[in-house]
């Protein structure tokens, strides 16, 4: 069939899905793969698919997980999710895989799809973690602004959040070892990119999960979820030479004591410590604000309290001289004589 370009089934097709119902996946993953050069399923292997999508409920979560990722990672993940669309089985492979349908055409997702298939175009690994981390970041999102509004720290809110987003969405992929402890690494670095003094940034390219946790942040940014300019300067603080992060690092030091000392919160007293002064970290209204003001409101929030409400110096009392003594004023009672 290679010369009319069909895929066919050897046997009985229905037959054959019922013999094994993963084929019902490898007939999907085959026809995305094949279908740039030309190749589509023949039609009596079509047909039977999607009368046949309930013989998929037999077999173990974990077959099917994998199988997912054979979908997803061999370089076709949106032709793959077409081909689901076509067959009619956008819906009820896999819980996860349903997700990524639906979400497909969200653009921090499609992102995420379209450099999984690049990166496997020019051989470069790719990991399960970072695409299922892409997948599910809006709940991530979600959750942590959730905590944030109700008055939750930032980290704490973080790790509440993604708490929940496993025992939710991932079901027995969470006791999958080092992807789910992957994906937690993924999501609650990012914060961490925000603050860029001290010896954080030195630290945190020395990480293990660096690359995964950048390259999250760089489509975050593409999307416009956060300024591009965050994902620019930790891009160039990774490649760079130690005096160069040095200098980086305290560019970013010496502009934001600039910022400081320009702000108005230094002289709106009591305010500067309470709702009106700015240092309560709050849920954000746009997504990129959710991570750009946390880290740095949380690790100086104590610092950042005194320098926007300095407390009144105290005022010293003078000890008063004696009358008569010629130098100092009188005590009470004595001014009149």
């Amino acid at each position: 069939d290679a010369k009319k370009r069909l895929l066919r089934m050897i046997g009985d097709p229905a037959a054959r899905y019922r013999e094994d119902p993963v084929r019902i996946i490898r007939a999907v993953r085959f026809a995305a793969k094949l279908n740039g050069v030309g190749f589509k399923l023949e039609e009596k292997t079509r047909a039977p698919i999607a009368a046949s999508l309930g013989l998929l409920a037999d077999i173990p979560q974990s077959r099917l997980f994998d199988e997912m990722l054979k979908l997803l990672q061999t370089g076709h993940a949106l032709a793959s999710i077409e081909q689901l669309q076509a067959a009619g089985l956008a819906q009820g492979i896999y819980p996860l895989l349903d997700l990524v349908v639906q979400r497909a055409q969200d653009p921090f997702v499609r992102s995420a799809l379209l450099d999984t298939d690049r990166r496997v175009g020019e051989g470069k690994p790719v990991a399960p973690s970072f695409l299922l981390a892409c997948v599910l970041w809006s709940d991530v999102r979600e959750g942590w602004q959730r905590r944030l509004k109700a008055g939750v720290p930032p980290f704490p809110a973080l790790h509440e959040a993604v708490d929940e987003v496993f025992e939710s969405r991932i079901g027995d992929v969470s006791g999958r070892g080092k992807l789910g402890a992957d994906m937690r690494e993924i999501w609650t670095m990012q914060p961490r990119f925000d603050k860029r003094t001290g010896s954080s940034p030195f630290s945190l390219v020395e990480q293990p999960r660096f690359r995964a946790g950048f390259d999250f942040l760089r489509l975050r940014a593409l999307v416009g979820e956060l300024d591009e300019e965050l994902a620019h300067w930790w891009e160039t603080f990774s490649l760079a030479s130690e005096p160069v992060r040095r200098d980086m690092v305290d560019e970013i030091r010496l502009a934001q004591q600039r910022a400081k000392s320009r702000s108005p919160g230094k002289s709106e007293g009591k305010g500067g410590r309470g709702a009106g002064g700015g240092r309560v970290v709050r849920a954000p209204a746009e997504p990129r604000e959710d991570v750009a003001a946390e880290p740095e409101a949380f690790d100086e929030g104590i610092e950042g309290a005194e320098e926007g409400a300095a407390p009144a110096k105290k005022r010293r009392r003078r000890r008063r001289k004696p009358a008569g003594g010629g130098a100092g004023p009188a005590e009470p009672g004595t001014a009149a004589e």
